[in-house]
């Protein structure tokens, strides 16, 4: 399996005049941190007329505004929401009816592999996936740019040279932040991640914030932050914070906030102020990696939460309350599809969860990568003293973040893979414009 080597990114010169590079992602966050690195190394490196285009799949975790967040990035010309991907797929017709130049690219960076096959074939494009823990479809796949050389360990030896391994896209997301050590830090920040959907929110705010009221009690000097998802207004978020609004706030703690916005949004954040004088920042601009590479300790739902928090290598613990088990409806296949459901989703969600949490399976995504729990899973009918006693006991022997730190960061791969992505899709595209 050949591995290229970290040097100054590549010009690659392509005969031809204009070609095509698709782009297929799903949610929010592959668009950041897999997305985002891959655009800026394929302009820096092409010196040709090349045509990045961004088709969004379904995906379960998906905000809504995908299609914006994809537009915003300079270097992408154009972007089709996840509503007309099937249509696509199955017509081959964009909604808005697209040209496509006679040679292109087909790049996974998010969704269901297939998805890449599929597509490449409908443009008779070649086709790149960028595989993080599994490669699939390897028969009828180009390249693989992989994170780990252990991803293509169960891959037929013939197809060997179709890999390469390109280390860990989501590692791009540190790279470039001038991020301070934990001994450099002098604030004591815990990083509040309740989720960004009404299902996950219900809990989570109120949950959250009377964690952080009991250890405000015992550690007044620790400071506490909620980066807030792009797509949720602080009304809304303010609003689960409110006994009234939300009637999870008694089962949770009894904790209730009230929103309070700064005469002067440019020097200071807004807040949810506790009647005891707990105040949580909330900080609206995304992505907030820097301040939340600053934080002793994450307390975070499940979902794409995890994998970011994973790729930081922040300490975190993972907090499933089934106080309401017909919360998490977020899952793959079949069983998301039924939880769905409009009228009974709520009851098979009830009861997947039921089933799942009696497996004992991991939902944290470093735990998963791992096989193994690395960040605690707190599952039941939590409440918030028991969270509270586990936060203050991690705050009170640091080795335990650090050692926690040190096992989030062995289960990633290497920086770099943005530009050795971007070289495999360039390369491939002179090779195809010699034979053309």
């Amino acid at each position: 399996m050949k591995k290229i080597d970290a040097v100054s990114p590549k010009t690659y010169h392509l005969s031809m005049k204009k070609i095509d590079i698709v782009i297929l992602s799903n949610g929010p966050g592959e668009l950041v941190t897999w997305v985002r690195p891959v655009v800026q190394q394929l302009r820096q490196q092409a010196n040709t007329d090349i045509r990045i285009s961004v088709l969004l799949s379904p995906c379960p975790h998906a905000t809504g505004k995908e299609a914006a967040i994809a537009l915003s990035y300079p270097e992408i010309d154009r972007v089709q929401p996840a509503e007309y991907f099937w249509r696509f797929l199955l017509q081959g017709k964009t909604a808005e009816n697209w040209h496509w130049h006679p040679q292109g690219i087909v790049l996974f960076l998010g969704g269901d592999q297939f998805f890449t096959v599929a597509v490449g074939k409908r443009l008779g494009y070649r086709t790149v996936i960028y595989a993080e823990w599994d490669a699939r479809w390897w028969r009828w796949i180009d390249k693989f740019g992989v994170m780990k050389p252990e991803v293509a360990a169960q891959v037929p030896s013939k197809y060997a040279e179709k890999f390469t391994v390109v280390g860990d896209l989501m590692a791009e997301v540190t790279s470039n932040l001038d991020l301070p050590t934990t001994e450099e830090n002098i604030v004591e920040y815990i990083g509040l991640l309740p989720g960004s959907k009404p299902t996950k929110l219900s809990l989570g705010v109120p949950l959250t914030l009377a964690i952080a009221q009991h250890i405000h009690k015992v550690r007044p000097q620790t400071r506490f932050i909620i980066p807030v998802a792009p797509t949720l207004e602080l009304s809304t978020l303010a609003s689960f914070a409110d006994s009234q609004k939300n009637p999870a706030v008694q089962k949770m703690g009894g904790v209730e906030a009230k929103l309070l916005i700064p005469p002067d949004s440019e020097t200071e954040n807004p807040k949810l102020v506790t009647p005891t004088g707990l105040e949580v920042e909330l900080i609206t601009r995304t992505p907030a990696y820097d301040l939340l590479s600053q934080c002793r300790l994450c307390l975070t739902t499940v979902g794409a939460n995890t994998a970011e928090l994973g790729s930081l290598a922040i300490p975190m613990i993972v907090l499933l309350p089934t106080q309401q088990l017909d919360i998490m409806r977020a899952w793959d296949g079949l069983p998301g599809l039924l939880a769905n459901l409009p009228g009974v989703g709520a009851a098979f969600a009830a009861g997947i969860n039921w089933l799942v949490l009696r497996k004992g399976q991991l939902f944290a995504w470093p735990n998963i990568w791992a096989k193994q729990e690395i960040v605690p899973e707190l599952v039941g009918k939590l409440t918030p003293e028991t969270v509270a006693e586990l936060v203050l006991d991690f705050l009170s022997h640091p080795e335990k973040l650090a050692e926690m730190r040190d096992r989030l960061r062995s289960v990633r791969g290497e920086p770099g893979a943005a530009q050795k992505l971007a070289e495999i899709v360039l390369s491939l595209l002179c090779s195809e414009s010699v034979e053309y």
